[in-house]
């Protein structure tokens, strides 16, 4: 795996680049889908590629361990061939989702032990076994096994949590440099940088998580409910602390507002589930702002959803009759409205990419924020 520095902006830390897999070239920035069962939300895999062009998909370890089982997608040959998906996979280590079950979880210098949220059924995640899950699971990129602290966290907690972080980092990078790659095609280890809202804890683990010289490195534990000005606070302090010449995921971000500034702070990977989650919702996000298809304004309304859509589905139909479709609760409202979401946020980083090589990105973002977080 092989990150190529395309170009750098003059008047950010935004750059292009391109992430080589054995799986296929993914340009950066880009915004990744969110898969968690190994599925999109109401999106097949032909409407991934075809309409919203999307380069890299992430599934979730959690979810996919307890269904279907680890199990039956060896038996597939992995998750590429279980989903009849041909492109790069990042699967999240499981992490946050033992972070989101406070109540039923409790961590150790072992593990995470957890009750599944399905049944109730006892487990256990270890640094050692999470890496032996993803690796038969089959993801290209595989994220370290980590404890994603809460918003807001005390700075004794947040220091002693980082701790057992990094412990479980080098834990996961023995186990992962001692395995190999069970399909035939190349596999990487991603660490994750944690440290709270707390700028000596985030430098130290920025620090310690570059010394390990992975191929990528994500910085975790935001988006967790701190506020904005925060949350670009602290990725500005991690990348300038983390190697250049290596992609940079910031987990679970986020708005598009929220990409295009941490783009500006150097970041090269996103991913997030508000296009799909709020697309279910009927909330839709373009260029000029965003939409709720659920209010009567749109009654009459027969323009086309978005007419500067990359999305063919969104320049096909009518506000009107996407709204009538959400009145009547049918499937297809979903659908549309997730392709356009994704269409949209795939499509802002692919621009956001062009706008870097051409030297115009600093005064495009600036003009196109306030728009991107106007209600229509």
């Amino acid at each position: 795996m092989k990150f190529e520095l395309i170009k750098s902006d003059k008047d950010s830390r935004a750059r292009a680049g391109l992430l080589h897999t054995d799986h296929g070239v993914i340009e950066t920035p880009i915004f990744m889908p969110v898969g968690t069962q190994a599925t999109v939300k109401t999106v097949d895999q032909d409407l991934l590629v075809k309409e919203i062009e999307a380069q890299i998909i992430l599934a979730n370890t959690y979810h996919l361990y307890l269904r279907p089982k680890i199990s039956v997608i060896e038996g597939a040959g992995g998750i590429h061939k279980f989903m009849s998906w041909d492109k790069p996979v990042l699967t999240d280590s499981g992490g946050y989702q033992v972070y989101s079950l406070s109540d039923r979880r409790k961590i150790s210098e072992e593990g995470a032990k957890f009750s599944s949220h399905i049944d109730g059924s006892k487990h256990l995640f270890t640094p050692e076994n999470v890496m032996d899950i993803q690796r038969s699971i089959g993801a290209d990129i595989i994220m370290a096994f980590d404890e994603c602290t809460p918003f807001p966290c005390d700075y004794k907690y947040a220091k002693k949590s980082l701790g057992l972080t990094h412990r479980w980092l080098d834990r996961c990078i023995a186990r992962f440099d001692s395995t190999e790659d069970p399909y035939g095609y190349e596999q990487c280890l991603a660490p994750i940088a944690q440290g709270s809202t707390y700028k000596d804890l985030r430098i130290q683990s920025c620090e310690y998580i570059g010394e390990t010289n992975r191929d990528i490195n994500a910085i975790g534990g935001l988006s967790v409910g701190e506020p904005h000005d925060i949350l670009y606070e602290m990725t500005e302090i991690c990348t300038g602390v983390l190697p250049e010449d290596k992609p940079r995921y910031l987990m679970g971000v986020g708005l598009p507002e929220n990409i295009l500034e941490c783009i500006g702070l150097g970041i090269d990977m996103f991913d997030c589930v508000l296009p799909t989650r709020n697309a279910r919702h009927g909330l839709l996000y373009t260029s000029e702002g965003v939409l709720n298809m659920k209010n009567a304004k749109w009654i009459n309304d027969f323009s086309p959803i978005d007419s500067n859509s990359t999305s063919s589905l969104s320049r096909k139909y009518s506000k009107a009759y996407l709204r009538h479709l959400f009145q009547v609760k049918e499937f297809l409202a979903m659908q549309i409205a997730s392709v356009h979401n994704l269409s949209f946020f795939v499509n802002l980083t692919q621009i956001a990419r062009n706008k870097i090589i051409s030297g115009e990105f600093y005064a495009w973002k600036k003009s196109l924020l306030p728009k991107l977080m106007t209600r229509l």
